[in-house]
């Protein structure tokens, strides 16, 4: 029912076209009754949306053979959020859940001929405000943007309210489809398959379908698991279904099972499991879906280091690669279906294994989690809480119960789904964040408070998943430990924001190593094609109002790039100069990090950095932009995130060189290390023939003084490289310089670009770039780029005189692309 809708306030009584799936907010835009919220300064022109009600309807046409059906079924997979529902002006349905699908039998209140449907969208600013009133305090919600925070009250995103990355606009609206269902006598609601044991000899799985029959008497199921078209098993049952809810528990024998593996390790095997409800012969319901045998398991313990947090699937430990993944728009049905299938291409080709859905967002649609399955990527599942206390009163905790026992039931067939976690950072507030003395609790709010997180993140939380996806790890809040002290970094998980938040420079990632770190980061600008989406050339300078209102961090923000730019680089020449540099300091930085996490493995077995993507185009953490365009960060941990690593780093007066491993089986290879002058020069030179690349693990494999690399020579006149070759074949490399960029006297190199053919039907071509001299950061942009433009590789370096090959992904043609062609290195954007 995606047609035929309009909308309107309802103090203004106005029916104007309506889009559903859709947000008040988008539908206005469309109607030009309020300016784009994401240009300028508007957000704040828009805040008056609301706190007003709005309703929707549509006309709906049903025929006397339509009603002739046992069950006329209405299913609102997405109402955001205080919604009611009227057929022919008579309430149906209650929600109070945006994060929950309702259903309702429409039949009784249908007729022949046209029916209205009319949804009401209550203010939730207006709807929540008396509980606040109520309640006599005030919530640490200090991402919500508003002088009274009332987002802890809505079962809706948490960062519609507003966050340190993104903007506050609190939708309303019908934001996930509408369907209707007829059908007679039963029908198949769920088939939960439940894995019991697997082996390599076989797998033993529960399969437990819930049937709804309105119509008791006897039925008969069929199941079959299908896999590469060939059928893998089968079985009939004969059913008696009484009038209501009915569970029937059929066991699964697979022979010789084909495993899911996450990428990187095998093949991600799915089987098609299809249940079917028949009555004599007629097929009244089927269920299909696609099933993926594997173990995993979050092994979260006391040993001789601490307290352990790392990943095994299918009995094996695997390092976890992969970032903290916010929603990826304020207005959620804008989100295309190609925008999530370039979301998961690219989580694949930077070498991703897992993504952590954050707990201030949103439970993600099935395409999502369908794509998780497919491409191998894990699925660290927060419950959408973050950074705040929470009320415990029967009326919230029965709402959040229905949310639970809803996503849990859709997400837990998914081979992808790796783990539950309560909230995002609220247990290491309650300790650290003077919570109590920042809010003027008394010890006796002060307590309630606590215990009401106890109920729901201890209780009400680890019950239901126990009840409904028993086996899967659940732990009540990331991060584990805080980031404060040393102890903190030898027990499970940690947010390790010394870098940004406290301010400490890139070098502490060598340094503070957790036993698995879920989040960190540093910002930067987006490119300048994404900034001209929302500001003129006037608002060109980081102090202009567009620009600290696009910075969401505004405690250090704009001030804390330029201070860690200015630590590590020259002062840029001009504001896009800036913006380049920003990427720079942010990826330079981010490898710094990611390569420790990865050389400390086994101690560390994993690193999520903060954040994959932007809900709105502005300087954030992210590493895509809004519009799916890569910064340079997501060049660098394409660069990190590969399966063979070599990684060089200072440990005291050494220079040591590691090579890191995530395939399961050992290899030999070559290692070349040199050290050259700024002009190629070499000046030291080894090569080490044949070493062992362990499986699954990091090893020290070189160490040399520094002193007998340098020879005396001035540390800022030097490159060190490391280059790994297998079977003569270079498979990885990387640069290292032993001080800051700002402290060398790099050259002005000439960089010259040739083109080849187009290929592949014309969707990308091959580029050559060589340098004369050393040529740091290399950037190639495209004037007027689309964010589906991208070149291969980017931000590199080039030693002197090195040629490199790139593809670019474009459907230009090679003159077109010299034309729009834009080359950096770092020296350009260097005030002269």
């Amino acid at each position: 029912m995606s047609s035929g809708w309009e909308f309107s306030r309802t103090d203004e009584g106005i029916w104007r076209p309506a889009t559903v799936p859709g947000t008040v907010h988008t539908d206005l835009m469309a109607q030009h009754l309020i300016p784009d919220p994401f240009a300028g300064t508007n957000e704040k022109a828009v805040q008056w949306v609301d706190k007003k009600d709005w309703q929707y309807r549509r006309t709906w046409m049903i025929t006397a053979a339509d009603l002739l059906h046992d069950v006329i079924e209405l299913e609102f997979e997405g109402l955001d959020t205080y919604a009611e529902v009227f057929i022919n002006n008579q309430r149906v349905l209650t929600s109070r859940n945006m994060f929950v699908a309702q259903r309702v039998n429409a039949k009784p209140w249908l007729q022949a001929g046209d029916n209205e449907l009319r949804i009401l969208f209550k203010s939730p600013v207006k709807t929540d405000m008396p509980q606040f009133l109520r309640d006599n305090i005030i919530y640490p919600a200090g991402n919500d943007a508003s002088d009274i925070p009332l987002s802890i009250y809505a079962r809706k995103a948490p960062y519609h309210y507003g966050w340190d990355w993104g903007p506050r606009l609190v939708t309303s609206g019908i934001w996930r489809p509408v369907t209707v269902k007829m059908w007679n006598r039963a029908a198949i609601r769920e088939v939960w398959y439940q894995q019991q044991s697997l082996q390599a000899k076989g797998a033993e799985i529960n399969a437990a379908v819930a049937v709804e029959a309105v119509t008791e008497g006897d039925y008969s199921l069929q199941l079959q698991a299908v896999l590469d078209g060939k059928k893998q098993w089968s079985a009939v049952k004969k059913v008696t279904l009484k009038k209501g809810e009915n569970t029937i528990n059929i066991p699964v024998i697979i022979s010789r099972p084909q495993r899911w593996w996450p990428a990187g390790l095998g093949a991600q095997t799915r089987y098609t499991f299809e249940a079917r409800l028949l009555q004599e012969k007629e097929v009244l319901s089927a269920d299909t879906r696609q099933i993926g045998l594997r173990t995993v398991e979050v092994v979260n313990k006391p040993d001789s280091l601490g307290e352990s947090f790392y990943v095994k699937v299918n009995g094996i430990p695997v390092f976890m690669k992969g970032a903290n993944y916010i929603p990826q728009d304020n207005f959620l049905p804008r989100v295309t279906t190609q925008q999530y299938n370039r979301l998961f291409e690219d989580m694949q080709t930077s070498g991703f294994n897992m993504v952590r859905i954050w707990g201030g967002g949103i439970y993600e649609n099935d395409h999502f989690y369908n794509l998780a399955d497919e491409k191998g990527i894990l699925v660290w599942q927060d419950f959408m809480f973050a950074c705040t206390l929470y009320p415990s009163d029967d009326a919230f905790l029965e709402n959040v119960k229905q949310e639970v026992i809803y996503n849990v039931k859709r997400l837990r067939n998914h081979p992808s789904m790796a783990l539950w976690c309560g909230n995002n950072e609220v247990a290491v507030a309650i300790k650290n964040w003077g919570w109590q003395n920042g809010y003027a609790y008394t010890d006796q709010q002060w307590k309630e408070l606590q215990t009401g997180y106890d109920k729901l993140f201890k209780s009400l939380l680890p019950q239901l998943v126990q009840e409904h996806d028993p086996g899967r790890f659940y732990f009540h809040s990331s991060p584990i430990s805080n980031w404060g002290t040393k102890e903190d970094f030898t027990k499970g998980d940690n947010h390790y924001w010394g870098v940004w938040h406290g301010m400490e420079w890139f070098e502490a990632f060598n340094t503070h190593i957790p036993r698995f770190m879920s989040e960190y980061g540093f910002q930067s600008f987006p490119g300048m094609e994404t900034i001209r989406t929302f500001a003129a050339p006037q608002d060109y300078d980081i102090f202009s109002n567009v620009m600290q209102s696009h910075q969401k961090s505004p405690a250090k923000g704009n001030t804390a790039i330029k201070t860690y730019m200015l630590h590590y680089y020259q002062a840029p020449k001009d504001f896009p100069s800036f913006v380049y540099l920003s990427q720079v300091v942010q990826a330079e930085g981010m490898k710094m990090a990611i390569e420790a996490h990865r050389r400390a493995m086994p101690y560390c077995m994993g690193t999520l950095y903060w954040q994959l993507n932007d809900c709105w185009p502005g300087p954030s953490w992210s590493g895509r932009d809004y519009y799916g365009r890569w910064k340079a960060l997501q060049y660098y941990v394409k660069d990190a995130f590969t399966p063979l690593l070599v990684s060089n780093v200072i440990e005291g007066r050494q220079l040591a060189t590691y090579v890191v491993s995530d395939e399961l089986k050992d290899r030999r290879a070559d290692l070349e290390l040199t050290a050259t002058d700024l002009d190629g020069k070499v000046l030291w030179q080894q090569t080490l023939k044949q070493i062992n690349i362990a499986a699954n693990a990091s090893r020290k494999v070189f160490a040399v003084d520094t002193a007998e690399i340098l020879k005396g020579k001035n540390p800022a006149m030097v490159i060190w490289y490391a280059q790994l070759r297998i079977d003569n074949k270079p498979v990885k490399r990387n640069i290292f310089y032993f001080v800051p960029a700002k402290d060398m006297q790099l050259p002005q190199p000439e960089i010259s670009v040739t083109f080849g053919k187009q290929q592949s039907g014309g969707d990308y071509l091959y580029m050559t770039v060589h340098a004369d001299k050393l040529a740091r950061n290399v950037s190639l942009e495209l004037e007027g780029s689309s964010p589906e433009e991208r070149f291969e590789e980017n931000y590199f370096d080039l030693l002197p005189g090195e040629t490199r090959t790139i593809r670019v992904f474009t459907t230009r043609n090679p003159v077109a692309v010299k034309a729009a062609l834009k080359v950096t290195s770092l020296v350009d954007s260097y005030k002269r």
